[in-house]
């Protein structure tokens, strides 16, 4: 039987400015993430990113069990050692899980611990023209998944700053 190998970060690599592309999912797929009150509570850590981390978030969509999210560092002071995306998205998963469990939105066992799988998949733009194709592709998810039968009405997806600047 193989081994399972983990996924490479870009942990090590430093570009300032640059859009990285997220997707990171929830514990055994458990669809917990399509609701109003686990949607306020992301889209409220991807806001306050920036103040706390120095990231921005860019445009996003939330599905049943995982989500996309388009990212960079934007602080001023580029402390690259301290604020890696490996480092960002641990301190992501420890704040939306947290305040996903206090909401207390659905009965605790049936939440269960923990909220996200520890891996996430990144993937570093290398132009603006990809920000746009994964973009386009990424809102096709609900879609694709026949949640609904156009993008506009996927309520769970939206941007918080424009990356593309």
């Amino acid at each position: 039987m193989p081994l399972h190998r983990h996924l490479l970060h870009y942990s090590n690599a430093w570009i300032a400015n640059q859009i990285y592309f997220i997707t990171t999912c929830t514990y055994h797929r458990k669809q917990i993430l399509a609701n109003s009150i686990v949607a306020n509570i992301l889209i409220d850590e991807w806001k306050g990113a920036l103040e706390r981390h120095g990231w921005m978030v860019g445009r996003y969509v939330i599905m049943p069990d995982h989500v996309h999210f388009f990212c960079c560092f934007c602080s001023e002071n580029n402390e690259q050692q301290t604020n890696n995306i490996s480092n960002f998205m641990r301190q992501w998963k420890q704040w939306t899980s947290k305040r996903i469990i206090q909401a207390n939105f659905t009965s605790p066992s049936k939440l269960g611990s923990p909220i996200w799988q520890k891996e996430y998949f990144d993937h570093l733009l290398r132009s603006v023209e990809s920000y746009s194709e994964k973009w386009e592709y990424v809102q096709e998810n609900p879609v694709r998944k026949k949640l609904v039968a156009k993008i506009e009405d996927w309520p769970w997806q939206g941007e918080i700053f424009d990356l593309r600047v």
